[in-house]
């Protein structure tokens, strides 16, 4: 299946939109999942998000983000690599862009301020256990 917008010849291309509507009073909004199928005797697919490149300006930005809650804790983002039972499991990998003729772009991992009545969100960095061997380095 290919969803694609219009062709922006001489301006901006057409905008794709996938979102659930909103939930009733008692409800939520539905979920939106974006998967590949699972595969008996090789690799599974790929899911991949990206934007196209610019030749005459900047590339779009990924922007993934998660709504506010006014009466309980803000939503979370999680990013997991996959788990393997004989191999290594997957890599999670963070870059910021290479500049090829000026400054390559900052990696900035940070907790936002608190309000009036909390702390800021801790930062934590550690690895897993091991039952043999060493652990891995931080």
């Amino acid at each position: 299946i290919r969803i694609s917008s219009g062709e922006g010849t001489a301006t901006t291309s057409g905008a794709v939109v996938i979102r659930s509507t909103n939930g009733g009073t008692a409800g939520l909004s539905g979920s939106l999942f974006f998967s590949t199928g699972t595969s008996k005797d090789s690799n599974s697919g790929s899911v991949y998000i990206g934007t196209g490149a610019a030749t005459a300006g900047r590339a779009g930005a990924v922007v993934v983000s998660v709504g506010s809650g006014t009466s309980g804790a803000g939503g979370g983002v999680l990013v997991n690599a996959g788990r393997s039972t004989l191999n290594t499991g997957g890599t999670v990998r963070i870059s910021s862009g290479e500049g090829t003729a000026t400054t390559s772009g900052a990696v900035v991992i940070r907790s936002l301020n608190s309000g009036t009545k909390g702390v800021s969100g801790a930062l934590y960095f550690s690895t897993g256990s091991t039952s043999s061997g060493n652990t891995g380095s931080i």
